[in-house]
């Protein structure tokens, strides 16, 4: 069960990190495309912020899903150097609480997403506003997954690479 969950998992992070990389692609293109429009052809895209801004949200949720899988997330390292024989149920605990914070975002996430469907994106009539309000919940599920697998399978990044 285990094996075929971090198998899983990993197969999701793989996406997820292909995924990041092609919204940050798609970010730096409509970046420059926003600058040479603005100021060398003087007719700016009206709805290049707005998706910018919406794709940033998503890579952010995304993102957090690796940082969760790596353990590189902001954690106590101090009590984990110190926790010894205790370094486990310390990572229980952070996981438990990781969690519980995630079941909180994706509980109220669905729930603004819910609300907004019928709202449209003002330059951008085209999408609805629960677009970007998505990214919440489903960043926060796939966090879950992630918080999870690096329990059962442990990488501390940040512990790593401390000096």
């Amino acid at each position: 069960m285990k094996r075929q969950f971090l198998a899983f998992e990993r197969g999701l992070s793989w996406i997820i990190v292909r995924l990041a990389c092609v919204l940050l692609g798609i970010v730096s293109v409509l970046g420059f495309l926003q600058v040479l429009t603005r100021f060398v052809i003087n007719q700016p895209l009206t709805w290049s912020e707005v998706l910018i801004r919406i794709l940033i949200i998503w890579m952010v949720m995304l993102g957090a899903v690796i940082a969760f899988r790596e353990g590189s997330q902001i954690s106590l390292d101090f009590l984990f150097r110190k926790s010894g024989r205790f370094q486990r149920p310390l990572h229980f605990a952070i996981t438990a609480v990781c969690v519980g914070y995630l079941c909180v975002l994706i509980w109220h996430g669905f729930d603004l997403t819910w609300r907004t469907r019928f709202q449209q994106i003002g330059s951008m009539e085209f999408l609805p506003m629960s677009v970007g309000y998505a990214a919440i919940p489903v960043g926060a599920v796939f966090s879950v997954i992630a918080a999870i697998a690096n329990f059962l399978d442990p990488r501390r990044k940040e512990l790593e690479t401390q000096q």
